[in-house]
């Protein structure tokens, strides 16, 4: 029963404005004591523009400091981008985690290759499951999805009910994994929901997405036709597609050899689970020699364009097991995450210049995306009829364009939020009522930093104008003893004319030191002061850049 105080608020720390990083947060309770769940805790990957990053997170900062008053991690799917930030956040937390069997078993056997990662304590669940967590009652509703075991979660509250889709698609049949439990959610919808927070990724096409067994179909004929080897690279999770091309390889005698680490973990989890009963075993890396041509099928990583995967190094001819010639065929069975298309069109290129046959999704119905296109969409609203709807799970023109289809299916509240908005669902008018602290960690080597470390903006720096290094000792009289020692980095050889930036930076440093009073010559701090200012802008004169210089003087 709800007290006068109480309200029912939806707050998301990330993927509300980007695509990946998902970590949703609801709260129950008077503003001043209110209990938590968070659903999912993902990563997005970092790009260019973050070198030396691999992975950024959503900032946990806001939930922290109310740690004690988290009630539990709710994960609906096995997705990097909804579980892969559990093991470098989850200590911050310290609260249950509850997740299907499958999404479970890929977080500990990601544990148990990575020494130092935390034992989180794993409750499982399964479809039709409910959680009694505080004031929140939580069930969990089947949906087809690109991963095997896909959930939305029913979150009743004594204010209302919120629908939170996760990741799900309409696909009669999927091959592998559940269906949409569509009677389930008809009953739900039957019962009243407050509020829809709904999946909005693919919102900008029209239609429905193609099912995974007319892909299946596809790459049975491909990989039949084919008189050469036979390479698929797609997403690893996807045990659905990994069991299409396996059953296709079967048909027509062919063995399924595995090439990559993120391949190799999945499968083994998805036999645990049962989910490839039937099919023979998959073979290492090291069947490929001893197989005939036109008896193998490889299931590759790498589909994204990811420069340590499999598929870069097979293009580029670089693989210790896989070597491909003219006459073999690489299926891309994936679309090009944004961003990645550059990468994946070197990879393309690459495999081109060795002359073998590439097939994308340009060419032929060799993927199906894992999220609902519009005519999906328009009828999980049919089925739920929401009194608000909050889009999520996409860039800012996908929560746009979800908000204004949620107005034309009628909805009566719609509110566009982005990461850090308090969401207020009940009681009163639906609105955002707050911000809190919100923004990115980023995991650098081993270390998780935050956006705003220094290290971030020294890269950008460095790589855009380099580096200069000048090591100088000095007597105590303020003599050089001995030539300064320079090293440039990331800097051209040639000025304009053929003076080396060697010499350039040189005549630098000697003009600058012998125009120094004497005085100023033996301190160590003025000396590395104004040779650090004239490099810098003698650079700048000759090459228009400003480069990072650092400068050591030792007296001596």
């Amino acid at each position: 029963m709800a007290s006068s105080n109480d309200e029912f608020v939806f707050v998301p720390l990330g993927g509300l404005g980007e695509i990946g990083m998902n970590a949703a947060l609801y709260g129950f309770g008077p503003k001043s004591r209110r209990k938590w769940i968070m659903v999912d805790l993902g990563v997005a990957f970092a790009g260019p523009e973050l070198p030396g990053i691999d992975l950024i997170m959503p900032d946990l900062a806001f939930i922290e400091t109310m740690r004690k008053d988290l009630l539990a991690l709710v994960i609906t799917h096995a997705h990097e981008d909804h579980i892969g930030a559990i093991a470098a956040l989850w200590p911050r937390l310290g609260c249950p985690v509850y997740a299907t069997r499958f999404a479970a078993s890929l977080l500990e056997t990601r544990r148990l290759g990575e020494p130092g990662a935390p034992k989180v304590p794993l409750n499982i669940v399964s479809a039709g499951a409910r959680l009694e967590l505080g004031p929140f009652n939580i069930e969990y509703i089947s949906v087809s999805h690109s991963i095997p075991e896909g959930c939305a979660l029913a979150i009743r509250t004594p204010l209302g009910t919120a629908l939170h889709t996760g990741d799900w698609k309409i696909d009669p049949d999927p091959g592998v994994g559940w269906s949409i439990d569509e009677a389930r959610l008809r009953a739900i919808g039957d019962e009243g929901v407050l509020a829809l927070l709904c999946d909005s990724t693919n919102i900008l096409r029209e239609g429905v997405s193609p099912s995974e067994k007319e892909v299946a179909a596809k790459l049975r004929d491909l990989i039949a036709t084919a008189t050469g080897r036979v390479v698929v690279t797609t997403f690893a999770s996807n045990v659905s597609r990994l069991h299409a091309v396996a059953e296709a390889a079967h048909a027509v005698g062919r063995s399924v050899v595995l090439v990559g680490r993120s391949m190799e973990r999945v499968v083994a989890v998805a036999r645990e689970c049962g989910l490839l009963e039937g099919l023979p075993p998959f073979l290492g890396p090291d069947a490929f020699d001893r197989l005939p041509r036109d008896r193998i099928v490889v299931l590759a990583t790498g589909s994204q364009g990811e420069e340590r995967a499999a598929m870069a190094r097979i293009a580029q001819d670089e693989h210790p097991g896989v070597r491909l010639a003219p006459g073999d065929r690489v299926i891309f069975s994936s679309r090009p995450i944004p961003g990645n298309e550059k990468s994946i069109n070197n990879i393309i290129n690459g495999l081109a210049r060795q002359g073998i046959e590439v097939i994308t999704d340009r060419d032929g119905l060799v993927h199906a995306s894992g999220h609902p296109r519009r005519g999906e969409v328009d009828q999980m609203y049919d089925w739920i009829r929401p009194k608000i709807a909050v889009p999520a799970h996409g860039e800012a023109m996908h929560l746009a364009a979800h908000a204004e289809f949620a107005r034309f299916k009628g909805v009566e509240h719609v509110v566009t939020a982005n990461d850090g908005d308090v969401v207020l669902l009940a009681p009163g008018r639906p609105a955002i009522v707050d911000q809190v602290p919100h923004g990115r960690l980023y995991t650098d080597g081993s270390l998780v930093i935050t956006a705003d470390d220094e290290a971030i903006r020294q890269r950008n720096r460095l790589a855009f104008a380099g580096v200069v290094s000048v090591g100088i000792a000095i007597t105590a009289k303020g003599e050089l003893a001995g030539d300064p020692d320079v090293v440039l980095a990331g800097i051209p050889t040639l000025a304009v004319g053929g003076k080396t930036m060697e010499e350039i930076v040189d005549r630098a440093i000697f003009d600058t030191f012998d125009n120094l009073p004497r005085p100023r010559r033996r301190d160590p701090d003025a000396v590395s002061d104004s040779i650090e200012k004239a490099v810098r802008n003698t650079l700048r004169s000759v090459w228009g850049k400003r480069p990072q210089v650092h400068v050591l003087v030792m007296q001596i």
